[in-house]
């Protein structure tokens, strides 16, 4: 019998044990869930330190880096989860969206392990991981909600109807707010990484550098950046070229807030336009403290209901991975050992 055989025989089970690998970028994760949301472990090793000599993350590095940490996490998460291989019923792993070579790492030890132990191979977006997370802070969260994703590589809106489908209400036309973070640090000389700096700067200072608030007059639930940046990087330079101080705090103040209020702002229109009493958000930008507290007051001030993951689940981890993973394992939807990475995904 082929492996491709026993996965169709496969008996799917309601409260299987999945091992999620994910390996997108500069962190080696690898977690284990039982069921939906019972999360038995979740372990994270990182190269940052090696990607801040270089002021943001080489993709070569990172791919070395995996090799290394990758079945390190994987034996301490099955450690420390208190199980066996032999307890596994399936692997979920990142396909995509990331580094090409990174993603490769983590997928190439994922297809031989689930080979080896004879269970489905699951194939997992990164981007509806970080939705998924949500379902690991509340455990009574049950679809329909309104989700904001917010992280580097996208920005989005979105109507999330049942555990497995969604409507994208509206998203970026340009830069995704995590990449203009990053790219305003860049600009101010703060170390990479750059959202937690400009958070830390902007604790320091005032809102009061006019910026625009992208396309916050037009309707909708689109979003555009790119002006953000660019007005941002004229303010600067003009301020150079005409050898004059420029309050650093005050700037990333200023953008912080021009950057996350229309975030805050269209999730709830969302909410209210689609009749739902829950906003929830996941992605990397969704760990900064600015953003957390508007949510808060925001939705408080608006009668609805906030539920956000702890910040360790916004960033890179496998713990959401095995989230959508165990989404995915009910549907059926397995890969054959053929499944190839992929640096982009769309949103669906």
């Amino acid at each position: 019998m082929t492996y491709q055989d026993i996965i169709s025989n496969h008996v799917i089970k309601e409260n299987a044990i999945i091992l999620a690998i994910e390996s997108s970028c500069d962190e080696t994760a690898c977690a284990v869930l039982r069921g939906r949301n019972e999360l038995l472990s979740s372990e994270i090793e990182s190269s940052m330190t090696e990607h801040i000599k270089f002021g943001g993350v080489v993709p070569e590095v990172a791919s070395r880096a995996h090799t290394t940490a990758l079945s390190i996490v994987v034996d301490r998460a099955i450690k420390n989860a208190g199980i066996t291989l032999k307890d596994i019923d399936a692997v979920a792993v990142t396909y995509g969206a990331g580094l090409l070579g990174a993603l490769l790492v983590g997928l190439s030890y994922a297809k031989a392990l689930a080979y080896s132990l004879q269970v489905p191979l699951i194939p997992v977006s990164h981007i509806r991981g970080h939705l998924a997370a949500i379902y690991l802070a509340d455990k009574k969260l049950k679809p329909p909600f309104i989700s904001l994703l917010a992280s580097g590589g996208h920005t989005a809106i979105i109507e999330v109807q049942s555990y497995e489908n969604f409507n994208i209400l509206g998203g970026t036309l340009d830069d995704a707010v995590g990449e203009a973070f990053d790219k305003i640090a860049r600009v101010l000389g703060l170390n990479y990484p750059g959202g937690p700096n400009i958070e830390r700067l902007a604790k320091e200072g005032k809102p009061n550098i006019k910026l625009p608030l992208m396309l916050k007059g037009k309707g909708g639930y689109d979003f555009s950046y790119s002006g953000l940046k660019t007005a941002v990087i004229n303010y600067v330079h003009r301020a150079n070229q005409l050898g004059e101080d420029i309050n650093k705090a005050d700037v990333a103040c200023s953008f912080q807030c021009s950057a996350v209020d229309v975030l805050v702002e269209k999730a709830i229109l969302a909410a209210k336009e689609c009749g739902v009493d829950t906003v929830t958000a996941g992605g990397g930008v969704v760990a900064n403290g600015y953003l957390r507290e508007r949510l808060n007051n925001e939705c408080a001030k608006n009668g609805l209901k906030v539920v956000l993951p702890p910040k360790n689940l916004c960033t890179d981890n496998a713990a959401m991975i095995a989230s959508e993973g165990y989404i995915q394992y009910l549907k059926g939807n397995f890969a054959s050992l053929d499944l190839n990475a992929s640096a982009r995904v769309g949103l669906k």
